[in-house]
């Protein structure tokens, strides 16, 4: 949120730098970004002066061109092509100089001395929106006869220099999203540091109706729980017209748009004090009512945007007799509003439910001023006073009469917290043990009143407007931000309690020691947001969208649920790097993946049908090898992730003779792999990302990816333990076999078979040749496949090794009807 460090000073008297103001507001919790310095229109009119039209001639090659002569306070006037069509002898006129600066919005245009169809142009006479005091492009700005020949236009235009401070609210503090609020928090600090810190409330003591004889638009409230007050006055016989200049620069500094007087009054207001206003053309009230209540579902209404917005029955409305004219509290209508022929306003401040807000303008993706404060709790004491100081400044801008009764409907009147607050507390959750006029002192500097004392506390009333302020921890919290994290001193002496060897721990060190290892590989490692898209999920049966974890009240539609993988996260991934010619990456991350089992019937469980799950995710795509003097470009492949993938197993402890890798077919992979344990756990799959997923996220190439589960890898190794064992001393024995066999078998099968034929001196089991092609039957595949065996206490002999092979050869035959060449 933007304060003006100039706007500040309006409610308190202090002699802080900007930059001062910025710290000491991080140091009470309203943690201030930055401190820019910016003038009320941009590039601050430097380069500009007031100048006089001495001559003006028609140019001799051009039909709308002038030649003219202009006096700016200089030795000699300055030659100027100008082509507005209102230019001409004895005009006060703002001139841009040579070497000036003109803005375009963030576009910057410099005047430099140039040939106009041949004639040499010195400058530019300027019209409003070139300088941005205006939007007129008609014709170059004609000032009145007794401007100052020489003026400085800033001055002529008393162009403001002021301090934009940066304040980032959090959603509990809606009490300082707001000038004065802001000044509020300061005037507490100011006092807690021994400054004087008056705060000047504006008055409303002017205040009264000017035409009691008159009804005004009267109010019915038939929704309450939306709608918890609404206050309204009507002001007839406005004059709706530009703002002066002083409203203009405040909203233009804070990087508002002036309007008219009337809006920029309520836009005004809204940032002064923190209460959203809305102002609507009395005349267009049918039936002179304004009636609050949620309409029939499936009703259509017309935003200020111009957009047909098809409204539910939990969306509040702001309605006359006959139809809905603003959605309550988010965005206004396209046919209700103020314009230049409105002469009567009927304008409303009201409270409205944080939740049926908050609803509401994300069901419509709107995201307003009104509805960012409405959404996080207003205090409905405040809508009267506002209303009162609005109607003020109208009557003063615009001109008009109160009339008829001023309509409040307040059925429940909000009374302040109630909150007891123990000394002793105070001093064991801060650490230190301050005085007690201290804590009075910054009580009552955040305006909590002290109903009763005695010597152990204190009972208070919390303003209504604090509406994070409800236990005392709260209150002590408050009491800390004002008097200084820093005046707390630190002991010398660290407690604390920590407990080893906790599965958690050992979760942890596991991963450290497999990023390692992978960081090692060239992997980088990410960390994607837990929420995504569910229309990721739209088309997918591995993944279905109905088992997606949804988020009642999504930031976005992008941000709608929790991933069921990390897949989708890493290919977005992929696809920023590749439009940015980073094609070859390598990437792993570790994240909880989620789960919504719409079947599970343990009705007396609440979270029974959710679930997550810690998982691995690797990722690989792009070139291997590139750009390598020592070796040729050499493309990365699914062999290169299975690699990885055994030899994290490997890293981790798992006994890899039980590990098999199955086909699997999901509309995840193209091809791919599922990973298991000979008892049935599912540790993981890995594979060929399909090519309709690397289409959806414009990835051009293919993706290798395998994703691995942490918590079921953790319970796989849980048990293991390393051993040491001497290396043998006897030599290992190979033996190689060349099978037939159908195509659909997978080399996974023969190592499975071979190892279950023997496990004892059976070593390990490589593929080193696969051949498909002619000399070969129709469907039949070759693989040539080497046996290493070892016996660690000694050699071992012809007749041993021939068992162990036949037996292996037989296996195969029988269970795959592989056949020998």
């Amino acid at each position: 949120m933007n304060i003006s460090y100039n706007w500040l000073k309006e409610y308190l008297d202090f002699d802080l730098k900007p930059e001062e103001v910025a710290e000491a507001l991080t140091s009470i919790g309203l943690e201030t970004g930055g401190v820019e310095e910016v003038q009320t229109i941009k590039g601050g009119l430097e380069g500009l002066v007031i100048g006089e039209v001495l001559t003006c001639e028609e140019h001799p090659n051009s039909d709308h061109l002038h030649i003219t002569t202009v006096n700016v306070g200089g030795e000699t006037p300055l030659q100027i092509v100008c082509g507005a069509p209102n230019v001409a002898a004895g005009q006060k006129v703002v001139v841009a100089v040579n070497g000036t600066k003109l803005y375009d919005g963030d576009e910057c245009v410099t005047i430099k001395r140039s040939k106009i169809r041949g004639v040499e142009s010195n400058g530019m006479i300027c019209a409003e929106d070139e300088i941005g005091i205006g939007t007129d492009h008609t014709g170059i700005i004609v000032l009145p006869a007794d401007a100052v020949v020489g003026t400085l236009a800033k001055d002529y235009y008393n162009v403001e220099s002021d301090y934009v401070l940066e304040v980032d609210i959090t959603p509990n503090r809606v009490d300082a999203t707001s000038h004065f609020g802001v000044a509020r928090d300061l005037a507490a600090y100011l006092k807690q540091n021994g400054k004087s810190a008056e705060l000047r409330r504006p008055s409303v003591d002017a205040f009264k109706i000017d035409d009691e004889t008159t009804p005004g638009v009267e109010v019915v409230v038939e929704n309450t729980e939306a709608c918890s007050r609404y206050s309204g006055v009507t002001i007839k016989g406005v004059t709706v017209k530009e703002s002066p200049e002083w409203l203009q620069n405040r909203l233009r500094v804070i990087g508002l748009r002036p309007i008219n007087n009337v809006v920029d009054v309520t836009n005004f207001i809204l940032h002064e004090l923190g209460q959203p206003l809305h102002s609507f053309d009395a005349g267009k009230i049918k039936g002179n009512k304004v009636i609050v209540k949620a309409v029939e579902a499936g009703t259509k209404f017309v935003t200020l945007d111009g957009v047909e917005r098809t409204l539910t029955d939990r969306d509040l409305m702001i309605c006359n007799v006959e139809e809905p004219m603003c959605i309550g509290g988010v965005f206004g209508g396209l046919d209700s509003g103020v314009t230049e022929e409105t002469t009567d306003v009927f304008l409303e401040s009201a409270c409205f439910h944080p939740t049926w807000i908050r609803k509401t303008a994300r069901r419509f993706g709107l995201n307003t001023d009104a509805s960012f404060r409405f959404e996080r709790g207003l205090d409905p004491n405040n809508t009267m006073y506002v209303l009162k100081r609005a109607a003020l400044l109208i009557q003063e801008l615009a001109g008009g009469k109160i009339t008829g009764a001023v309509q409040d409907v307040y059925p429940t009147v909000a009374e302040p917290y109630t909150v007891e607050l123990a000394y002793q507390k105070i001093n064991a959750l801060i650490g230190k043990e301050i005085p007690v006029e201290t804590v009075k002192s910054i009580l009552a500097s955040l305006e909590m009143e002290i109903v009763s004392e005695t010597a152990e506390g204190l009972t208070l009333h919390v303003p209504v407007y604090r509406i994070d302020v409800r236990r005392d921890v709260d209150v002590i919290e408050d009491i800390l931000r004002i008097y200084g994290y820093n005046n707390v001193e630190f002991s010398d002496n660290v407690k604390s309690n920590l407990s080893y060897r906790t599965p958690t721990d050992r979760s942890w060190k596991l991963q450290n020691l497999i990023s390692e290892q992978l960081c090692g590989c060239g992997f980088n490692e990410v960390m994607n947001n837990s929420l995504t898209r569910s229309a990721y999920y739209a088309d997918l049966s591995t993944y279905p969208e109905a088992r997606c974890v949804r988020l009642m009240n999504p930031l976005s539609a992008d941000l709608n649920c929790m991933r069921q993988t990390l897949l989708f996260g890493g290919l977005e991934n992929i696809e920023y790097n590749m439009r940015r010619k980073n094609g070859n990456v390598r990437f792993y991350e570790f994240g909880n993946c989620y789960d919504y089992d719409m079947d599970n019937k343990k009705e007396d469980e609440t979270l029974a049908r959710f679930s997550e799950d810690y998982r691995l995710g690797i990722w690989i795509a792009g070139n291997r090898v590139e750009n390598n003097w020592a070796h040729p470009n050499e493309k990365s492949s699914v062999y290169e992730l299975k690699a990885c993938v055994e030899n994290t197993l490997v890293r981790l402890g798992v006994d890899m003779k039980r590990v098999i890798f199955g086909n699997l077919a999901n509309d995840i992979y193209s091809s791919g792999l599922s990973i298991t344990t000979g008892s049935g756990r599912q540790l993981g799959t890995m594979g060929i990302v399909s090519k309709k997923l690397c289409k959806m996220l414009d990835i051009d190439t293919e993706v290798y990816y395998a994703e691995l589960s942490w918590t079921q890898l953790m319970k796989e190794i849980k048990k293991a333990k390393v051993t040491f064992s001497e290396i043998s001393k006897f030599p290992a024995v190979k033996r190689d076999l060349a099978l037939l066999l159908d195509k659909g078998v997978p080399f996974g099968e023969v190592e499975r078979i071979a190892r279950d034929s023997d496990r004892k001196l059976l070593k390990a089991v490589s593929l080193f040749d696969v051949y498909e092609g002619k000399n070969l039957p129709a469907g039949k595949k070759s693989y040539a496949v080497s046996f290493f065996m070892q016996d660690e206490s000694k050699t071992l002999n012809d007749r041993q090794i021939d068992a162990i092979m036949k037996k292996i050869q037989t296996n195969l035959e029988q269970k795959l009807g592989a056949q020998l060449r």
